[in-house]
């Protein structure tokens, strides 16, 4: 594609498109720094001007630009068929990812009301009577209203003759809030389009509260079936070990076990993090590093992005095998072997997982590798920081001939023997007491249930 426009050289023009993006990535909400971007009326009013700019044949030259590794994924698809309606992509970003609160929401209503009176006039001379009237007709189509036609039409009719031309555009097409339709409006083109945009905002929230009303439902369930099953099984008698005190107190230990474990896995934030997780490992290696790293210059101080970037990190390396993760945890059952039993067993697994650990990390696809290196890397020097994850996460996630394990497996083994004051543990683990009901008994469990 040759370039000949002459008042700006393709140079330039790349830039511009450069500054573009940066105003798509603002109006999702945050700044590069990861604070939040605040958009007034007068800011958004330019962000869509810039939209306005970029409605000509530029295919080969975004090509070129978003094939840069660095370029946001969610805009590689770029096209000039996206910059033809690059003002409605503005605040559709603005709508649809930005968070919706008051004052966003003002500044969004008083920035496309103003732009679309402005071009009323200046096409017209028109009074807010016309805009008014179009905006009517739009929310009579899409069932915001009702209206008396007849009425209504005398009406439009006595402001201005041209508004006859305003019904044929307005009811051009009818649409769906949970599915909305593109439609070509040549009159208060932003105000219509924002109230599509914030109806199928509407409709999302709606699904997404619904699902998890249903999730909360069904794990509510769930966890009354699956916690009472244990206990309705002793007492018919069906453990082996019968219903001696010493076997009833140990159910009811696991069964609390079992509880918390089931909470955390499919807990609401559980489920977001892991979409999330997923989302972002899904892209190439350059670019998650962009979303985790900075996070990282943050956790000297902050120690909660630390612990972000390891359950997100965890979340991700095992989101592929999630539903087969939860069906392993559902299956096992309560043997009624000590945490000392249970502790020996797992010490000989890591002696055995030693000797084939090159092998089974040939087994890994790309993207795990990946994962398990950072997390590696990330935790140099700093494996008691697993110590503060959930149990079943770092037990279900961290393969058994990882060095990650073993990091893990090394902290474990200073609080079972009582070398470490760092850790709950009653009066257990002291005197050749049993760990019982502790984080060192909690821990063992996890990781017998998904190693054993």
């Amino acid at each position: 594609m040759s370039w000949c426009h002459p008042d700006i050289t393709l140079g330039d023009l790349m830039q511009l498109i450069k500054g573009f993006v940066d105003i798509l990535i603002l109006a999702n909400g945050y700044q590069s720094s990861g604070l939040p971007a605040v958009w007034d009326a007068p800011s958004i009013k330019n962000a869509v001007r810039w939209g306005l700019f970029f409605q000509d044949e530029l295919d080969a030259a975004l090509r070129n630009l978003m094939s840069n590794p660095f370029c946001p994924q969610g805009l590689v698809h770029l096209t000039s068929t996206s910059l033809s309606r690059a003002r409605d992509l503005v605040i559709e970003c603005l709508v649809q990812s930005h968070i919706m609160g008051a004052k966003h929401l003002t500044s969004l209503l008083t920035a496309v009301i103003e732009m679309d009176v402005n071009d009323l006039n200046g096409t017209w001379n028109a009074n807010s009577t016309v805009y008014t009237d179009i905006l009517m007709l739009q929310m009579e189509s899409l069932n915001l209203v009702s209206m008396d036609r007849e009425n209504f039409v005398k009406t439009r009719a006595a402001s201005t003759p041209s508004t006859s031309k305003i019904s044929g555009v307005s009811r051009a097409g009818s649409c769906n809030p949970a599915m909305p339709e593109p439609m070509d409006y040549s009159f208060a083109h932003h105000s219509c389009f924002l109230i599509h945009e914030i109806l199928q905002r509407q409709a999302s929230i709606l699904c997404i509260t619904s699902a998890e009303t249903g999730l909360d439902s069904i794990l509510n369930l769930f966890m009354t079936e699956h916690m009472l099953v244990p206990e309705k099984n002793s007492l018919e008698g069906k453990p082996s070990t019968g219903n001696s005190p010493k076997s009833m107190s140990e159910l009811f230990l696991w069964s609390q076990w079992r509880s918390r474990c089931l909470s955390y896995l499919v807990d609401n934030r559980t489920i977001r993090l892991l979409s999330g997780a997923n989302l972002i490992f899904s892209t190439p290696k350059v670019h998650w590093l962009q979303v985790l790293d900075p996070l990282k210059v943050l956790s000297d101080s902050i120690n909660d992005h630390l612990l972000e970037i390891m359950e997100i990190s965890l979340l991700g390396f095992i989101s592929s095998r999630w539903t087969n993760l939860i069906g392993q945890f559902m299956s096992h059952s309560c043997d009624y072997l000590t945490i000392s039993e249970q502790y020996s067993v797992l010490h000989c697994l890591l002696q055995e997982n030693t000797q084939c650990a090159h092998s089974k990390m040939e087994a890994l696809s790309s993207k795990e590798k990946d994962i398990l290196g950072y997390m590696t890397t990330f935790l140099d020097c700093h494996y008691h920081k697993l110590w503060l994850l959930p149990p079943v996460l770092v037990a279900a996630a961290i393969p058994s001939w990882s060095i990650l394990f073993r990091a893990f497996w090394n902290e474990l083994n200073k609080r079972f023997v009582g070398a470490s004051s760092d850790v709950r543990c009653y009066d257990c683990g002291q005197d050749g007491k049993e760990h019982r009901d502790c984080e060192v008994a909690e821990r063992i469990r996890c990781l017998y249930a998904f190693h054993i």
